[in-house]
């Protein structure tokens, strides 16, 4: 396969060329390593290389699977792998191999997927911004002086660079959703319970940790949840069960949807002018293709007060649980050595929550949830900015100081409503349609009703078809 041929498709494509005989799994493989030797030391998104793993499963007898043979990069948070390390970005973290593979990765693999890398993440998944010190910055193919964003930045990174078509993230705080937008690429965050985090865990934070991918096509992202979506005996609780595959639903009309859009920020102040232009835009652009658009916003205050509070108590807590089964496994003290300023800072507010505080914060997010859930009653789909202002530059947020905080007003700005979405477990997927004058990727973020990835689906095709973005590549490419 010739040099620019591969980046040209989409993960489906790559398949579908595997299982016809026209390429084969070994082939794409080289490729995508070829593609990691000559960008990964422009933007630094893969940390971890298994090419020998990969290049066994490749030599196998391609199956039928949607993405048989199509290379594929797993981010290193969650995303077990067997006999691959997973650190969570983090020097505290001890270098073991995973002793089997998470549902999620063994799922990938049945959809034909093969993994051969891990990519770059922030320390456990913490800020919106992948500048590690375990491994250094990752950058922004569209600018590399930028952050691709977080937590799932190395991913976003390698898409964006046509490294490979689409690459595992997980949503904890917006870590699908908004390096996708930074980057210029499709990410959803499902419905809460969609995907399994068996075997390891029921549930992570209250719910808030959803897993997918970041990709460059939307029907990717349908047929990479199709291939993974559903539950295993003994989860705690999983999403209503979806009315027919959601790679049909891309190419499925919307019908005439009501869609409200919201042009202020995370604390009802305005958003950065890049990003109210982002937002004005796909308002437009819905009204141009039929839909009904107002704006409109819930009546939750969605930045300050009792939610915000609560988010950080539960987050906080979940964070504190993680460092402190790492310390029980391996009786090391955490200390501001082996982690970074606001990642500790952080550990010891959750240290500091009691079982009565964090059940408090939990009922209080489960009554801001019905509310916030009570406007989609209303409308199908809101409509925001993806992200609150442009990605910053690499380097300016702080998070190696004591006094670091997640609470930061950039990081606040930057990552705008996306949190909503993990509080109230709905589905929020960030399309590409807004570029800087700086040519930045701005996304815009489309959220709807708890289980309802499948309006989505069908508005997201019917954008992508209306207004493509595949030909639009960052200078870091191919």
């Amino acid at each position: 396969m010739a040099f620019q041929e591969y980046s040209s498709y989409d993960g489906l494509g790559l398949g579908e060329l595997v299982r016809k005989g026209e390429v084969t799994a070994s082939a794409l493989l080289e490729e995508a390593i070829a593609r990691v030797e000559r960008h990964n030391g422009k933007i630094n998104a893969i940390v971890y290389e298994f090419y020998d793993k990969a290049r066994e499963a490749a030599r196998r007898k391609p199956g039928h699977g949607p993405f048989e043979g199509v290379p594929f990069l797993l981010k290193d948070i969650l995303g077990d792998c067997e006999g691959v390390p997973t650190r969570l970005g983090s020097r505290y973290i001890p270098i073991l191999p995973s002793l089997a593979d998470s549902e999620l990765v063994a799922r990938y693999k049945r959809a034909g997927l093969i993994p051969f890398g891990k990519t770059n993440a922030p320390e456990i998944g913490l800020p919106p911004i992948t500048e590690p010190q375990l491994y250094g910055p990752a950058r922004n193919p569209w600018n590399t002086h930028y952050t691709p964003g977080g937590s799932s930045g190395g991913s976003a990174a390698a898409v964006a660079a046509g490294i490979v078509p689409l690459a595992h993230g997980n949503d904890g705080g917006g870590s699908i959703r908004i390096p996708a937008a930074a980057c210029g690429l499709v990410g959803l965050k499902p419905t809460r319970g969609r995907n399994s985090l068996a075997p390891s865990f029921g549930d992570l934070m209250g719910g808030f940790i959803c897993e997918h991918v970041i990709s460059r096509s939307v029907r990717d992202s349908a047929a990479a949840l199709d291939a993974t979506e559903g539950p295993v005996a003994g989860d705690p609780y999983f999403a209503p069960p979806k009315a027919r595959p959601y790679v049909e639903e891309v190419s499925a009309a919307p019908g005439r949807l009501r869609i409200a859009f919201w042009e202020r920020g995370i604390d009802d102040k305005p958003v950065h002018e890049e990003a109210l232009a982002a937002v004005r835009g796909a308002a437009g652009l819905c009204s141009e293709l039929g839909h009904d658009v107002e704006e409109a916003a819930p009546t939750i205050g969605l930045g300050e007060g009792d939610m915000a509070a609560a988010f950080i108590s539960v987050y906080a807590a979940g964070l504190a649980s993680t460092i402190e089964t790492v310390k029980q496994f391996t009786g090391v003290q955490p200390t501001l050595e082996t982690l970074e300023g606001m990642t500790m800072s952080f550990y010891e507010i959750g240290r500091q929550i009691t079982a009565a505080q964090y059940l408090m914060a939990v009922m209080t997010l489960q009554s801001l949830s019905r509310q916030f859930a009570a406007f989609f009653e209303t409308y199908d789909v809101w409509l925001t900015p993806a992200l609150g202002c442009p990605p910053p530059a690499v380097g300016a947020i702080d998070l190696q100081s004591p006094s670091s905080s997640l609470m930061d007003r950039q990081i606040m700005i930057f990552t705008h409503v996306n949190p909503v979405y993990n509080i109230t477990g709905q589905p929020a997927i960030s399309l590409p349609l807004h570029w800087t004058a700086d040519e930045l990727p701005l996304g815009v973020l489309f959220g709807g009703r708890y289980g309802d990835e499948a309006t989505l689906f069908r508005l997201a095709g019917q954008i992508e078809q209306a207004r493509p973005w595949k030909d639009r590549h960052p200078p870091v490419w191919g």
